[in-house]
Order: C-alpha cells, then sequence, then structure tokens
C-alpha cells in the first residue's frame, strides 16, 4: 500500500523549500522504491527552487542519491529487493535511434517512473531530474538505479549520481584525456573539480585550474591539479600558454558555461586541441567570434551532457576505484547535513563555501 515519508519540497519559485509528508505509490511495472541513504546539494536543485528549468511546481527536490531498493513492480530483473543502488537520471530505452547505433549515452527517450509521488492532498509532484531524493523513499524507474558494491558510502558513492559524475566524464569520456595530455578546466567548483580529478585518473601530465577563489584553487590542488591560475589577477589564456611551452592545451574544459569562459577555453587549448562544454549556459546567452577562427585552428568543440556517461559500465567502475583508494570521492563531501538543513545548504554553496554538502538520511 502507498507509503507516507518526509521529503523537501519546492512550492512556489523562489520560496524556501519545506520538509512535509509527501506520499509513494506502490511500484508499479518497470518502477522500484528506493530507500534513500545520502543525497548531495546539487546546484540544479537550487535552480529548480528558482523557476530556472521549469514551473512545473511544487518540485520534489534532490537527485544525486544512494539508497537501498526496498521494493520492486512488476517485471523488473535488473534490481532486486536489497540491493544498494546509486540513482541516475539516465535510464536508457534501447530503442531510440542513438541507442540502436550504438550510442546510449546519447539516448533520446530515458525512462522515468509512470506513477507520480504526491502531497497528503493529492498534488501531484515533479521530482527534480525524474528522481525526487532529497526523501525518506522515492519512486523511480527500475534503469534509474545501478547496483554497486555495499559496502560503500552512500555520502560519497551517491555524489556520482550527477555532479562528480558530469565533470570526470567531461574529462574522461566526452574529452577523451589520455596519458601525457594537458588539461585546463575552468571553474573548480564540484563539476570542475570533478573534470580534474578525471584528468588525472586518466593520466594527464599537466592539469591546470582556473578560478577566481583562491579556497577553490586549493581544493583543485587537493583534487589532482599541477597548476593554478587565479584568473582575477591574470590573463587566463596566456597563463595556460605559458604553462604549456606557449602552446596551449590539448584539452580545455569550461565547466562554468558562459559565453567568455568558452572563449577563454576556445583560445587556450592547442591547434587542433579539444573543447568540453559541461557548464550550463542559460538560454539567453549567445556566442559571437570570427568564423575564421574555427576554420583556422582545427580541433573538436564538444559539449558533454552528464559526462556522456553509461551509469551501468560507469558507477560500478569507479565505486571500485574509490574503494582501492585510487579516487579520492570522498574529498568532494564538505559536510553532513539534515533534511532539514537544506535550505541552509543552498546559501551555503552559493557562498561557495563547500564542495557538496550532503544529506543524510
Amino acid at each position: 500500500m502507498p507509503q507516507q515519508v518526509r521529503g523537501v519540497i519546492a512550492r512556489s519559485k523562489g520560496a524556501p523549500v519545506e520538509v512535509t509528508n509527501i506520499v509513494i505509490p506502490d511500484p508499479g511495472p518497470g518502477e522500484v522504491v528506493v530507500r534513500v541513504q545520502a543525497c548531495g546539494v546539487c546546484h540544479t536543485d537550487l535552480t529548480y527552487r528558482d523557476g530556472g528549468i521549469n514551473d512545473e511546481f511544487p518540485f520534489l527536490l534532490g537527485h544525486e542519491a544512494a539508497g537501498v531498493v526496498e521494493e520492486v513492480g512488476a517485471g523488473v530483473e535488473s534490481v532486486a529487493v536489497g540491493d544498494f543502488v546509486i540513482l541516475n537520471w539516465r535510464a536508457v530505452c534501447g530503442q531510440c535511434r542513438a541507442c540502436k547505433r550504438g550510442r546510449p549515452q546519447y539516448c533520446f527517450d530515458t525512462f522515468n517512473a509512470t506513477q507520480k509521488m504526491t502531497l497528503e492532498d493529492g498534488t501531484e509532484l515533479t521530482p527534480a531530474l525524474g528522481i525526487g531524493a532529497f526523501a525518506e523513499k522515492t519512486l523511480v524507474h527500475a534503469g534509474q538505479c545501478t547496483k554497486v558494491d555495499a559496502s560503500a558510502d552512500p555520502a560519497v558513492v551517491g555524489l556520482l549520481g550527477c555532479g562528480v559524475m558530469a565533470g570526470l566524464g567531461a574529462a574522461v569520456n566526452t574529452g577523451n584525456v589520455s596519458r601525457g595530455d594537458s588539461v585546463a578546466v575552468i571553474g573548480c567548483g564540484g563539476v570542475g573539480d570533478a573534470a580534474i580529478m578525471g584528468a588525472r585518473l586518466a593520466g594527464a601530465g599537466t592539469i591546470i585550474a582556473i578560478d577566481r577563489d583562491p579556497r577553490k584553487l586549493e581544493w583543485a590542488k587537493e583534487l589532482g591539479a599541477t597548476h593554478t591560475v587565479n584568473a582575477a589577477d591574470s590573463d587566463a589564456v596566456e597563463a595556460v600558454q605559458d604553462l604549456t611551452g606557449g602552446f596551449g592545451a590539448d584539452v580545455v574544459i569550461d565547466a562554468v558555461g558562459r559565453p567568455e569562459t568558452w572563449k577563454q577555453a576556445f583560445y587556450a587549448r592547442d591547434l587542433a586541441g579539444t573543447v568540453v562544454l559541461v557548464g550550463v549556459p542559460t538560454p539567453d546567452m549567445t556566442l559571437q567570434m570570427p568564423l575564421i577562427d574555427f576554420f583556422s585552428r582545427g580541433g573538436s568543440l564538444k559539449s558533454s551532457w552528464y559526462g556522456d556517461c553509461l551509469p551501468e559500465r560507469d558507477f560500478p567502475t569507479l565505486v571500485d576505484l574509490y574503494q582501492q583508494g585510487r579516487l579520492p570521492l570522498e574529498k568532494f563531501v564538505s559536510e553532513r547535513i539534515k533534511l532539514d538543513e537544506v535550505e541552509d545548504a543552498f546559501h551555503t554553496m552559493h557562498e561557495g563555501k563547500v564542495l557538496r554538502s550532503v544529506v543524510e538520511l
């Protein structure tokens, strides 16, 4: 029968979030109820609260989560009750043209749960990124659950559900960073630092972190940056060129997503180098540049959506590397908080004081 649990909702645009009772239906065909153990506070949740994604209020926030499967609906075979899983928002369909061409990371028709979670009065909730994990339990599609090593810390590995995977994948999957490459990362928040960690994992030789906040540059060094550039004091493009023999970096990752930072990334790369955009621009942003510069420099200009990841391929591997001490995911957990502290965590995040606050349930 349906269950009532506590969850964090955004009731209207810009209003402070609130903890309230929500109703979780019994899982239908292909659906799963997950008891959430931990969920990271991502900037995307704040964007939902502020109406920056759509106006389908009220939202059930939270999506960077890990937990244990509690119930499964008819036809579910990929996970079973008791499995420890990381939640993801790319449950590939296997039938669209991208999937059929062997490129499921570009799936055009990813799955979410069919049923809606609701408030006590029956008001339907819109789960953030189809997940809604700032709650004691949530209802998702079975394909949104990836089984991993149950001994892993949920607060740490749950972050693979969004920001850490986005940044790490931007380097490893989208940027194809390889041994000895030079890499520059613009913007050293959670996603940018994950890209730095990914570049280090891939064996990059020179890893340049660029930001305007000295505290973030220190975090970047802890996660693998070999050099740092304070863009408030130095020209970022010139600094990258100076650190790469005058040539520019093989791969430059823009983890900010603004026209000015993308231009920096474009001109800071080597001839025939790669630019990866993983920071998310707003719909009103435009870019104007000389077309001859695109022609004369060659190389690749890419965007990275969720780090071009495949959860069932990438999550177990990355968790294993973390468990072996080869991937310091734990460094992204700045603080562990309670469900009723999410609004405070938004302010802390906005002030740049943390890489991630993580709600533990």
